[in-house]
C-alpha cells in the first residue's frame, strides 16, 4: 500500500485544482483495506439482476434470444443474422398507399398479360392440332384406299408370277363381285331397317312428349291442394322406385348367392344331409311352438266348462232359430203347394168344354149362362 501511495503522490495531476506536485485530493484517494472496487458502469445504469436494474429490462442482455437465432452448423455456432435497416418512410399517408396500389396493379396487369399470351398460344396450338387431326383423318382414309389398291396389285402380280389363266382370274373376279353385291344389298336392307326404327323411335318420343304435355296441362288445371298432393305422391313414388331398385338388386344378389349355395350343396353329400336335418329341425320347432301356443290357450277346468256351456247355449239358440225357420219354410211350401193344386184344378175346369157353370143373377128365376 505504501508503494501505491508513493506512485500516486509522484503522479502529476492535470486538472482538478491541484498543482503538479504534492498529494492528490482526498476525494480521489485510493481506498484502503479489503474494500473491492466496483466496475465502472455508464451513468443511469446498474448491474443486471441487482436491485437497481430488474431482470429483463432494457439493454442487450434483456433482449429475447432464441435458440433458432443461432443455428448449429458443422463448424459450430454461427452468429445471429441482423437485418439491415435502411431509411424508411416515417409517415404512411395517402400517396404511399396509392403508390403501393399502383405497383400491385402493375404486377397484376403483367400477370394477366402473361396469362392472356398463354391462352392465345394454347388456342393457336389447339387450332393447329385440330387442323392436323383432320388432315390425319383424311390421310388415314387415303392410306386405307392405297393399301387396298396395293393388295389388289400384289394379288395381280402373284397371279402373273404363277402363270394363272385369265379364266381363273375372271372367275375370282366374278365371285368377289357377287359377294360384294350381296353385302351391298344386306347393307341397304340394314340401312332401311335402321331408318324405319329411327322413324318409329321419333314417333314414340313425340307421343311421349305429347303425353307429358297433357299431364302437365292436367296438373296446371288442378287446384293447389291437388297439386301439392300430386307432388307429394310423385316424391313418394320416386322414393319407392329407388327402394324397389335397391331391393331388386338385393334380391338378385341373394338369388345368385342361393344358386351358388345350391350348387355347392349338390356337389356335397354331407351338406345335403345337413340341409335335410335343418328342415326337419325347423318343422319340429314349428310343431313345438304350436303346442306351446295351444297349451297357453287352454285355461282352467272351470273356464273350459264355462266355455263349453256357452258354446252349447249358442248352438242351441242357433238350432232353435233354424228349426223356426224350417217350420216357416215348410208352411210356406205347403201353402204354395195348395195354391198350385188349386190353380191346376181351375185350369182343368176351364179346359173342359162340357163343363158349364150357372149363376143366379136375379130372384125372378132368370139365369145367365157362364162359360
Amino acid at each position: 500500500m505504501a508503494s501505491n501511495h508513493k506512485s500516486s503522490a509522484a503522479r502529476p495531476v492535470s486538472r482538478g485544482g491541484v498543482g503538479l506536485t504534492g498529494r492528490p485530493p482526498s476525494g480521489i484517494r485510493p481506498l484502503s483495506g479489503n474494500i473491492r472496487v466496483a466496475t465502472a458502469l455508464p451513468p443511469g445504469t446498474a448491474r443486471p439482476g441487482s436491485r437497481g436494474c430488474p431482470i429483463g429490462t432494457g439493454g442487450v442482455l434483456s433482449s429475447q434470444i432464441k435458440v433458432a437465432h443461432r443455428p448449429v452448423t458443422q463448424q459450430g455456432l454461427t452468429g445471429m443474422k441482423t437485418g439491415t435497416k435502411g431509411p424508411q418512410r416515417q409517415i404512411l399517408d395517402k400517396s404511399y398507399y396509392l403508390g403501393l396500389l399502383r405497383s400491385k396493379i402493375s404486377e397484376l396487369t403483367t400477370e394477366v398479360n402473361k396469362l392472356q399470351k398463354g391462352i392465345e398460344m394454347y388456342n393457336q396450338e389447339n387450332s393447329v392440332y385440330l387442323s392436323y387431326e383432320k388432315r390425319a383423318e383424311t390421310l388415314a382414309v387415303e392410306i386405307k384406299e392405297l393399301q387396298g389398291q396395293l393388295a389388289d396389285y400384289n394379288m395381280l402380280v402373284d397371279k402373273l408370277n404363277t402363270n394363272t389363266e385369265m379364266e381363273e382370274v375372271m372367275n375370282d373376279y366374278n365371285m368377289v363381285k357377287a359377294q360384294n353385291d350381296r353385302e351391298t344389298q344386306s347393307l341397304d336392307v340394314i340401312f332401311t331397317e335402321r331408318q324405319a326404327k329411327e322413324k318409329q323411335i321419333r314417333s314414340v318420343e313425340e307421343e311421349i312428349e305429347q303425353e307429358k304435355q297433357a299431364a302437365d296441362d292436367i296438373i296446371k288445371n288442378m287446384s293447389l291442394e291437388n297439386q301439392v298432393k300430386y307432388l307429394e305422391m310423385k316424391t313418394t313414388n320416386e322414393k319407392l322406385l329407388q327402394e324397389l331398385d335397391t331391393l331388386q338388386q338385393q334380391l338378385d344378389s341373394q338369388n345368385m348367392k342361393k344358386e351358388s349355395l345350391e350348387a355347392e350343396i349338390a356337389h356335397s353329400q354331407v351338406k345335403q344331409e345337413a340341409v335335410l336335418l335343418h328342415e326337419k329341425l325347423y318343422e319340429l320347432e314349428s310343431h313345438r311352438d304350436q303346442m306351446i301356443a295351444e297349451d297357453k290357450s287352454i285355461g282352467s277346468p272351470m273356464e273350459e266348462r264355462e266355455k263349453l256351456l256357452k258354446q252349447i247355449k249358442d248352438d242351441n239358440q242357433e238350432i232353435a232359430s233354424m228349426e223356426r225357420q224350417l217350420t216357416d219354410t215348410k208352411e210356406k211350401i205347403n201353402q204354395f203347394a195348395e195354391e198350385i193344386r188349386q190353380l191346376d184344378m181351375d185350369l182343368e175346369e176351364h179346359q173342359d168344354p162340357t163343363n158349364y157353370g150357372w149363376k143366379t143373377i136375379e130372384k125372378t128365376g132368370s139365369f145367365k149362362k157362364q162359360v
